[in-house]
């Protein structure tokens, strides 16, 4: 994809809340609650509150470019909120024709076309791509195939095939429970998406971000919206011989659709594991603890 002329901005809150039966007497946090500055994505204003107020913290980013926040809450509580508030403008996505002609026999990364990318060609660790799953994805990964309608047509069959139901899985349950249960969640078919296209040596990468609340109008809401969001990504060769970069396109079989202005995109790596939004440690006597999180992306004017 390349930017379109016009845009859209939109101011992005995301709250999470822990509440424990017993005092924390110490948290250890690191968040992906961070846009990314992108091409056709800007990040304007940014703020993680938490509270209470931590003792340590602060920001890095990890292998992939993504910005973590890191904290360190040393003040006993019952409830940590940790939110993340953000201005982001998404700009429409054009596709580039060329991109349309790529077959998918010759968009496998390779050390020679596109180094970076050949890690999310490998499968994870414990194993994902089960006979099944490679049997399912050739289906739509026929011989001399445009790259683009095949994982189309997968995002239409994953779409099809599979029911969005919320708690069906867990972030533990493995592609194979997905796949054997023809149910999940965002994330579920994001990273089935991805074990499909590297089962026949495609790159594909797992993304973390939002949906906008509201869609433009005439246009239907989605599924995910109100919450984390998780779709996948596709690798593209460049377009000459010293271009080792490439480009990525976004999908969602989620929506059956491929990414557009209303993504706000914040984090990617090779699997959900890689970039949660949220991950800690606490040091507690507590026995119960409930989480809540609420997610708003509303459009303002620019």
């Amino acid at each position: 994809m390349i930017a379109g002329g016009a845009a859209r901005r939109y101011r992005v809150e995301h709250r999470t809340t822990y509440s424990y039966s017993g005092e924390v007497i110490s948290s250890y946090g690191r968040a992906f609650l961070t846009p990314r500055d992108l091409p056709g994505q800007r990040l304007l204003t940014h703020d993680v509150h938490i509270d209470p107020t931590p003792s340590d913290r602060s920001v890095g980013g990890d292998v992939y470019g993504n910005v973590t926040s890191f904290f360190h809450v040393t003040t006993q509580h019952r409830v940590l909120a940790v939110t993340g508030a953000s201005l982001v403008e998404v700009d429409v996505p054009v596709r580039d024709p060329a991109d349309t002609a790529q077959l998918w026999e010759i968009a496998r990364p390779t050390s020679a076309n596109g180094p970076l990318a050949t890690e999310f060609a490998l499968d994870l660790h414990p194993r994902e791509i089960t006979p099944e799953i490679v049997a399912y994805a050739a289906e739509s990964l026929r011989p001399g195939r445009p790259l683009l309608d095949a994982v189309a047509e997968l995002n239409t069959r994953i779409f099809t095939d599979f029911t969005y139901m919320s708690g069906a899985t867990t972030v533990s349950s493995k592609v194979a429970d997905v796949f054997a249960a023809r149910a999940g969640v965002c994330q579920d078919f994001a990273r089935l998406a991805c074990a499909c296209l590297r089962s026949h040596g495609l790159a594909a990468r797992y993304v973390s971000g939002y949906l906008a609340t509201d869609p433009p109008p005439g246009r239907e809401r989605m599924v995910g919206a109100d919450a984390t969001h998780a779709w996948a990504a596709v690798w593209l060769p460049g377009a000459g011989e010293h271009d080792r970069t490439g480009h990525w396109i976004d999908f969602d079989p989620t929506n059956d659709q491929f990414g557009d202005e209303r993504y706000v995109t914040v984090a990617w790596g090779r699997d959900y594991a890689d970039v949660p939004p949220l991950r800690g440690i606490i040091y507690t006597d507590a026995k119960d603890s409930v989480i809540t999180v609420s997610v708003d992306v509303s459009e303002v004017d620019g």
